[in-house]
């Protein structure tokens, strides 16, 4: 059970201030959604967050279970239970699913040496535990035997990357809009399966542009809305819909869908 705390985040890449003084604090079990227009800093709060070389902390901090973590490098950040969901997964061609979810799991596993966590002595037994996990994200069994992302749809990389985060069991997972480019059939599956592999003991934390699949997720807690690298206003669940219904510029907020995170 962790606790994630950032304070006054300031973050820049390539020489340009984008984060602006974040302030955001997760407890265990809790699912956030944060929303907000494109160019408003969360795809950078994310990368942040798991140590993107590109991205230079600049103020503030990132805590988690109360120790700093801004001297971690990626590696380092994720075998201490943080986890990203990709927008856009890399295909690697060669690189079996099955395989590179072993091997994640085994160094997590040695990372976190939880005493919750299974420890599974044999191929045979790792299998079994992820034929459960594939049907928890609605997923087939020949699907572990392709290459990581090679030739995967849009709504099967996203499964993918839930998938991941249900054999992985981050204590803190965060989805970089994890509904982009899904039509909305899909869209309701992603989501069914994020609240699926939601655990009591982790933190969920969803990152969208639209309203869409938050109403599909069972147990959305908090909304944390951004502009211009702040979070600026916050709510319960309620508060997407009424995103939803009024779009971004009732808080002041231009939505210019055309600019990139």
């Amino acid at each position: 059970m962790s606790v994630l705390e950032i304070k006054d985040l300031h973050a820049q890449r390539d020489g340009k201030e984008i984060l602006r003084g974040v302030n955001l604090k997760t407890g265990p079990g809790e699912v956030h959604a944060i929303m907000g227009p494109n160019g408003s800093g969360k795809s950078t709060l994310a990368y942040t967050i798991l140590g993107h070389p590109k991205y230079q902390v600049t103020k503030g901090n990132i805590l988690l279970d109360g120790q700093s973590i801004l001297d971690l490098s990626a590696d380092e950040r994720a075998k201490k239970g943080l986890f990203l969901a990709f927008q856009y997964p890399t295909e690697v061609s060669g690189v079996g699913y099955s395989h590179f979810l072993r091997t994640s799991y085994n160094v997590l596993s040695k990372s976190l040496a939880d005493e919750k966590r299974e420890v599974f002595l044999t191929v045979r037994e790792f299998q079994n535990y992820l034929k459960k996990n594939l049907d928890q994200v609605g997923l087939k069994q020949d699907f572990l035997a392709r290459y990581l992302n090679e030739g995967f749809s849009g709504g099967e990389k996203k499964r993918s990357e839930v998938l991941q985060m249900a054999v992985l069991q981050p204590k803190i997972s965060i989805l970089d809009e994890p509904d982009s480019g899904l039509d909305i059939d899909s869209v309701q599956a992603v989501a069914k399966a994020i609240s699926q592999v939601s655990r009591k003991d982790a933190t969920v934390i969803v990152i969208t542009h639209y309203a869409r699949i938050l109403k599909f997720l069972d147990n959305l807690d908090y909304v944390h809305v951004m502009s211009e690298g702040k979070i600026i206003k916050e709510g319960p669940k309620g508060l997407a819909d009424e995103l939803e219904q009024k779009g971004y510029t009732w808080l002041g907020i231009e939505d210019v869908t055309h600019q990139t995170n």
